[in-house]
């Protein structure tokens, strides 16, 4: 075993008298017919190690071998462990771009629980070769990442690659190592001279303007890492900037202008519309050769022009039009991984006397007529369903993405079954499930009837005011139907005359009662709200964890509002003092319960006792998940319905993620009988079951107007679903490509001293 290699020890004794030597020879046989083979892997390494070669970075002749050298014996393969073929396949991505364009500008939307940290940071480590191997002018690297997340990167960028990076400490003002020291002078000036060659920064920072941020702006990358990149995107909304980039689009805008690489990571790189995808390759293009988008007169700028090309709604069949689509940027022949497709792009190259780097093509007229008829025949060729240019497009080429089912299919990830609940037939104890569930939804009494219908007749009254009415009239039946204290605590300090803030989106809203018809309706849901008893989803909470035996299993509960959150979390405190219960939130809101006490904790050392087993019970806000890795937990339920599927994925692949110990998880959904949440969630896990994903898939939020006819809601997703089903460029390119050759990352002997790369990233920034 791994443990057995690595913890035990031998010792050795004399003993010549004739029992002593009886037993040691009955001991020997004993374990020599019990002989078994080693493990192929345990063989592989020994042999490995047998050919072991040390050398330094010029000894390396080829660029595929860099990472698997630096790598080879890093703590993630001494622990047994290895790189993904998938995430090797994105560094293998990134060398093809480097290749190419001498530039790397990717968007890395793999699906939540697919370890993006790990891909980017080996593209890192790669890139940060490649640049000392060439002689270019040490340059620094920095990885912008919510303020949740920098800690992770940083443990992880250690742990796992063997990576020290430097974390800016936000408020004050310095650098810290991995062991939270100090390492630089305090002052915001500073965080221009990180100590290490890789920084982590916050992106709290890039959103108002501080001296940091002006600082950062200045500076010429060699890489800039964004990490949860979907929240750089244009502004959303009614108002007069509706449209323009938020202060972080804005920010990486001006930074990717000046950074020889950039890398994109996000799980959701469509937040409300496929436009929004347009936002983060505006970033990939800024700075670069023009390689990624062509010249400002290349259709592929305009998403509405193109848009319908990429989901297959509209064909392109003409010569005049594909080579519009295809000259600029004219891609390289090894941009694509289909043999015709490839000698297309090799033709038209050597036709045209194009230089390597070159991605600007002449008019058609240049082109003999052989090779326009080789054009007509490709944009004619279909593969699979998908289009010439839903197969080859600049979006294809920059977004990388693997799904999870294709991951499973082939083999390359244990399948993890989600059963999801209320399911009558799933639980132990049907008799308590019927007099708590109604088919899908809580049985409710009459005081939260009461309290509901109130609720929506406050929010007819908002509506009144017009322009996003549709969503302020959802707002209170949504807070009702997470918990009657969401719903009480809303209601009570909008009538106390005080703002609530409300996110939807990227969208923050101020909602403040304006008319005496709102403050009567207020008072009215106030009254009904405190009449009502104890809220029947604590009562299901209560019954998973008891009696479903989930509590054994290890739980997290999401709640979209800290009201909520905070409310279940105290009830469980009293309902199993015994327990260590987690709430994890933002905003120096995180609690922990224990022995009867209840202390504030820093989410990092919430995360730290999930993954040690210590805490078995976590309850959170969506607002914080953000990178919470909860595979030690092997059941889920959620409090409330956030009306955003994606939302929902994100939620599961907290727990559906590699170390999941479970070969299926339980999720919960908990909705009100009779209410809106109810109708949409009926229609939502229809398809939830059968999730498509310009990617293919569910809407990433349900909008308002589509919550005006419910009985259309469910064609109205299947519509969108169609729509987006079709374009299936992204599979095409990358399930192909998904398994790379794993001998020459398992199997190399030759490998790059740590000390020399650890040598080589604790290097400063020096501009």
């Amino acid at each position: 075993t791994r443990h057995g290699w690595q913890r035990h020890y031998e010792i050795l004794w004399q003993d010549d008298s004739p029992e002593g030597v009886a037993w040691i020879e009955a001991e020997f046989e004993y374990l020599w017919n019990a002989a078994r083979p080693l493990p192929e892997a345990v063989c592989r390494e020994v042999a490995r190690r047998g050919r072991r070669v040390e050398v330094q970075l010029p000894d390396l002749d080829k660029e595929e071998t860099l990472t698997p050298a630096a790598l080879i014996e890093s703590p993630l393969y001494r622990e047994g462990m290895a790189l993904q073929s998938w995430q090797q396949g994105f560094v293998t991505e990134c060398l093809r771009h480097y290749n190419d364009h001498g530039q790397v500008r990717l968007l890395l939307a793999d699906e939540v629980g697919l370890g993006k940290t790990l891909s980017l940071g080996s593209a890192a480590l790669t890139l940060c070769l490649l640049a000392e191997k060439t002689r270019k002018r040490r340059k620094p690297i920095v990885i912008f990442a919510p303020a949740t997340l920098c800690e992770q990167w940083q443990t992880e960028m250690l742990d796992k690659l063997g990576i020290p990076c430097a974390r800016w400490h936000s408020s004050r003002k310095v650098w810290l190592d991995p062991e939270e020291r100090a390492i630089s002078p305090s002052g915001p000036q500073h965080i221009a001279r990180c100590p290490l060659r890789i920084g982590i920064v916050s992106t709290g920072l890039m959103v108002q303007p501080s001296r940091e941020k002006q600082m950062l702006a200045g500076i010429s990358f060699m890489l800039v890492i964004l990490d949860e990149a979907h929240k750089a995107r244009s502004r959303q909304g009614f108002g007069p900037d509706a449209g323009e980039p938020n202060a972080l689009l804005a920010f990486m805008l001006a930074v990717a202008e000046r950074a020889e690489h950039v890398l994109l990571g996000t799980a959701t790189p469509i937040q409300t519309k496929p436009e929004d995808l347009w936002d983060l390759v505006r970033v990939l293009h800024r700075g670069s050769t023009g390689f990624v988008l062509g010249n400002d007169l290349s259709p592929w700028h305009n998403p509405e022009r193109v848009l319908p090309i990429l989901c297959g709604e509209e064909r392109v069949d003409g010569l005049d039009c594909g080579w519009r689509l295809l000259r600029s940027p004219l891609p390289t022949m090894d941009s694509s991984n289909e043999p015709n497709a490839r000698r297309l792009f090799r033709n038209l190259r050597e036709e045209l006397a194009m230089a390597p780097a070159a991605y600007l093509a002449g008019a058609l007229s240049d082109l003999p007529l052989d090779l326009r008829d080789d054009l007509e025949t490709e944009l004619e060729r279909d593969i699979d369903g998908a289009t010439f240019f839903q197969r080859e497009n600049p979006i294809v080429r920059h977004v990388v993405l693997r799904k999870r089912t294709t991951l499973e299919e082939r083999g390359l990830l244990e399948c993890i079954a989600v059963h999801v609940h209320p399911d009558r037939g799933l639980v132990q104890a049907p008799h308590r499930f019927n007099a708590l569930f109604q088919d899908d939804a809580l049985r409710t009494m009459p005081d939260f009837d009461r309290a509901y219908q109130e609720a929506r007749a406050f929010g007819r009254v908002l509506a009144k005011r017009g322009k996003g009415g549709g969503f302020m009239r959802n707002l209170m039946e949504q807070r009702v139907c997470s918990s009657s204290v969401a719903g009480l605590s809303t209601a009570q300090t909008l009538l106390a005359g005080r703002e609530v803030q409300e996110q939807i989106e990227d969208l923050e809203l101020e909602l403040a009662v304006q008319t005496d018809a709102e403050r009567a309706a207020l008072a009215s849901l106030i009254t009904a709200l405190e009449g009502m008893n104890d809220d029947p989803k604590l009562a299901a909470i209560r019954f998973y964890l008891k009696d479903e035996g989930w509590l054994a299993l290890g739980c997290i509960i999401f709640s979209q509002y800290y009201d909520t959150a905070r409310w279940v979390a105290d009830a469980l405190a009293g309902e199993f003092p015994e327990q260590t219960i987690g709430l994890y939130a933002g905003a120096d809101r995180s609690r922990l319960h224990r022995n009867g006490q209840v202390v504030g904790i820093q989410r990092g050392a919430l995360k730290r006792m999930v993954a040690d087993r210590e805490v078995r019970l976590m309850v959170a806000t969506d607002a914080a998940c953000e990178g919470l890795n909860l595979q030690m937990l092997g059941t889920l339920i959620n409090v409330d319905l956030p009306w955003n599927p994606t939302r929902l994925e994100q939620r599961i692949g907290r727990i559906k993620r590699f170390g999941q110990a479970r070969p299926a998880v339980d999720m919960l959904n908990l909705v009100h009988q009779g209410t809106v949440d109810e109708k949409v969630y009926a229609r939502l896990s229809e398809r939830m079951r059968n999730r498509y994903d310009l990617f293919g898939g569910l809407p990433d939020t349900i909008r308002d107007d589509w919550i005006d006819d419910l009985e259309t809601l469910g064609e109205k997703m299947d519509q969108y679903i169609e729509e987006r089903r079709q374009a299936t460029g992204f599979d095409l390119r990358y399930n192909d490509s998904i398994k790379p050759s794993d001998d020459a990352w398992r199997d190399c002997a030759t490998v790059l001293s740590r000390r020399d790369v650890e040598h080589l990233m604790r290097q400063e920034w020096s501009g």
